[in-house]
């Protein structure tokens, strides 16, 4: 069901994007839960049950003993958390290279959980 519900934003990610003009933060929201349920999903996969927690570095760190391999994601997961909370706020606003940054970034997740999971990428 993880997978499902990743897929879901991920695709609405795209969506958002794409529209003229993008509806950046709320794209950059979407990668970031994208990321987060695909990582809870593998982590069911291997048994373990998912914490209600936001954290992506946090998720890794609870697959990585089962696949150490995965520790090439680590890099921008701290972007992604951000947008999970602080981008919900008037205060911050995503460009549209964070954006990019941000679907790129997921993307890489996606692919590497997916390829895990025997799922088509």
């Amino acid at each position: 069901m993880w997978v499902l519900k990743a897929e879901e934003d991920w695709l609405g990610a795209n969506e958002l994007a794409a529209l003229k003009p993008p509806l950046r933060d709320l794209a950059c929201f979407h990668c970031q839960q994208s990321a987060e349920k695909y990582l809870k999903g593998l982590l069911q996969e291997k048994g373990v049950v998912a914490p209600k927690t936001h954290d992506l570095d946090h998720l890794l760190d609870l697959l990585l003993p089962y696949d150490g391999t995965l520790s090439t994601l680590r890099r921008g997961l701290d972007t992604l958390n951000s947008y999970a909370v602080e981008y919900r706020y008037p205060a911050f606003r995503a460009t549209i290279t964070r954006m990019n940054a941000a679907i790129r970034r997921t993307e890489k997740i996606r692919a590497a959980v997916r390829d895990r999971l025997g799922l088509e990428i």
